[in-house]
This record gives C-alpha cells, structure tokens and sequence, in this order.
C-alpha cells in the first residue's frame, strides 16, 4: 500500500495520478467481470485447475450472492455487497499476505485466499455491484485518511445522482454511512474507469486530465484477463 508521505509528495503525487488515470480509461472492471467471469463449467475447470478444488466453494457463494441479489433494491445491494466482503476476507496487510509493498488482488485472488487489506475489500465490492449492474459512474475507489488506522486506506463509495452526498462502504464498519456521518475519514482522491478525482468532503471533487502511464488498475484487469 502507498504511504502518505508519497502520496502527499508533490511530484511522486503527479506521476501516481498521471499514470492511474490513462488506465483507467482504457478499460473498466465491469467488462472484466462480465467476460472472465462467466460462472460456467469451463470457468469453474479453470479455476479448479488453477487454484485447486478448495476454491470453488467461496467463488460459488459469490456467484450465489449476485444472482440472489439481481431483482433487489440498491440499498439492499450495498450492503450485501458490503457485508458479503467484510465477511469473506480477514484483513491482513500485503506484506504479509503477498510478500509485497502494495498488491492489488483480483476479486479471485480474495475470495481464494480469504485474506487482503482495504484495496481488495473495495476492489470486490466494486466487481460485486457492477455484476449487478450498478452503472459505473455511481461507484468510486476512494483512498483516504482514516483516523482509525495509521495507514492510507481505502473505501468504496456510491453517488445515486451527481450531486447526492456519496454513501461509502468500508471494512471498517459494516453500516453503509453518508460521508458527511463518517467524520473519521479525510478524502484524498478517487477513481473509477471513467476518470480520477483529487477528492473534497462531499460531491464529486476536481478531476484530473491529460495522464499517460502503467498502474496497479491496469495490472490488476490484465491478470483478470489472465484468469487469476
């Protein structure tokens, strides 16, 4: 995970946004999760092949949990989609878990090995609700400040128009808040695959133009591309 003092540096800021943003509108997590995940017998083959036999059971409840949730509310979606993920992965750091400074695991990779840090939470929240449909620009990956932790941290939040105050989905709590009742956490910027934001309190914040570069998004959709 990227520390603040590199976040808030002013040149390894610009060349983090610059490089995350070509990226992202390259391509989007939804299009990922329609074509690689498919939930059929070639799919769960793969996976078996891939990860063994003990992987099928928590990819399966996923599975479960969409399809039961296709005809609900968006409320009642967020926040199985938000309980879904607290519950299936326990916390723990990426150097402990992947023997790296910051790794972003697939919604595969999470599901498999039960373990990830706020990114992997966020990041199967996100796949979860575009599968149900959610429309991408109601969703953002929000890094944070969060007073609780001592460490960069990572939420998921949802706008349901351009001006509503974004209600956010977080691992630290599984009550689905506006942001405005989460005094706890300071915005720095968010993203999804249309664009980045630099953040503000509420609303829709400053986006970000003109980027070219490699990031852990477009790591992160190849190896789901690969089938990890």
């Amino acid at each position: 995970m990227y520390r603040f003092s590199s976040l808030l540096d002013n040149q390894n800021k610009r060349l983090f946004l610059a490089s995350l943003l070509a990226c992202l509108m390259i391509s989007g997590l939804a299009i990922a999760v329609q074509e690689h995940f498919p939930f059929d017998d070639d799919f769960y083959g793969k996976l078996r092949q891939r990860y063994g036999e003990r992987a099928e059971r928590p990819v399966k409840a996923w599975q479960s949990l969409i399809e039961e949730q296709q005809q609900n509310d968006i409320m009642a979606q967020l926040n199985a989609s938000n309980y879904f993920a607290n519950r299936r992965i326990r916390y723990a750091t990426d150097k402990e878990h992947w023997q790296q400074n910051d790794y972003w695991a697939t919604p595969i990779e999470s599901l498999v090995s039960q373990r990830g840090d706020c990114e992997d939470y966020a990041i199967l929240k996100y796949a979860t609700l575009r599968a149900l449909g959610v429309p991408e620009e109601k969703l953002r990956l929000m890094y944070v400040r969060a007073s609780t932790v001592n460490e960069p941290h990572m939420v998921l939040i949802y706008f349901e128009t351009p001006q509503s105050l974004p209600l956010v989905l977080d691992n630290l709590t599984d009550k689905i808040l506006p942001a405005d009742q989460r005094p706890d956490l300071r915005p720095v910027y968010s993203f999804n695959g249309q664009g980045l934001w630099l953040a503000r309190a509420q609303g829709l914040g400053k986006p970000v133009k003109n980027s070219s570069g490699v990031s852990s998004w477009t790591r992160l959709l190849e190896r789901i591309e690969q089938g990890e």
